[in-house]
């Protein structure tokens, strides 16, 4: 009888529900840990990138280092020259990079525009010292999109908009120079943003904000009229000069936007 007893006493059913509840916390947490891990591969190899083009990096014995990226244009252009909300540049490139713009200036404090951003406003970003990385919407999508904007999103001076009808699928912009590329991939993106935002050799305007209080005007697809100013147009007359508070904007970088380099 004894032995019967400790027989039934001795068997224990399998804990199915602790199993299941571990396995259960042990899936989840590698699922966390993997999709951390491939959320921040974008950033991860970015900054690999940054890295790699820090050697582009200017300084006093190479105070424009983009004069070693292939395939970089560089133009001359007088900066201070404002038009109103409602005056057109005929600029004399596409996009733009320099020249006559409006006296407001669009957002470039790690902005990706979702549409196409009026000329204008976009140059005056370019006077600040910014970068601007214009693609065309029709021939960047998907994985090549996301990986122009990694080099955007949070970077200080830096912008992006789509630009239809571009004739490369992606320009790059800084006061003065542009660089056209067929692929997001390419390491003279990284390159040319590293030797001229904010780099003080370059553009006109030191330590100007790129923040701003009001919204860019939309783009404009169709040809400037005979209206249009020229490039060499002086400014309208009661427009902002730049430094002085006007159309909305700020006279002042705020306390916690980064300011440009101050001129050597």
């Amino acid at each position: 009888m004894k032995a019967a007893r400790s027989s039934v006493v001795s068997k224990k059913g399998t804990p199915w529900g602790t199993i299941i509840a571990v396995v259960a916390i042990v899936v989840l947490a590698a699922s966390v840990v993997t999709y951390y891990m491939v959320a921040s591969a974008p950033k991860r190899e970015q900054k690999t990138r940054e890295e790699a083009a820090a050697a582009f990096t200017p300084s006093p014995q190479d105070p424009d280092p983009s004069k070693r990226i292939s395939g970089v244009a560089i133009n001359e252009y007088a900066g201070q020259a404002h038009v109103t909300a409602a005056e057109r540049v005929a600029y004399d490139k596409v996009p733009p990079y320099g020249g006559p713009h409006d006296q407001s200036w669009a957002a470039c404090n790690g902005v990706v525009y979702p549409n196409a951003v009026r000329n204008e406003n976009m140059v005056h970003g370019l006077e600040h010292g910014a970068v601007w990385i214009a693609y065309n919407p029709a021939q960047v999508t998907g994985e090549a999109l996301d990986l122009l904007k990694v080099r955007v999103e949070g970077k200080p001076y830096t912008m992006m908009s789509p630009y239809p009808n571009l004739d490369k699928p992606i320009s790059l912009q800084s006061w003065g120079h542009q660089l056209k590329l067929d692929s997001a991939s390419d390491e003279r993106i990284d390159q040319f943003i590293a030797a001229l935002r904010t780099n003080p050799s370059t553009y006109p305007e030191r330590d100007a904000t790129c923040d701003a209080q009001i919204e860019p005007g939309e783009f404009d697809p169709t040809p400037p009229g005979p209206d249009a100013k020229p490039m060499d147009y002086k400014g309208t007359a009661g427009t902002q000069q730049d430094g002085q508070p006007g159309a909305g904007q700020p006279s002042q970088p705020p306390a916690t936007q980064p300011s440009a380099p101050a001129s050597k």
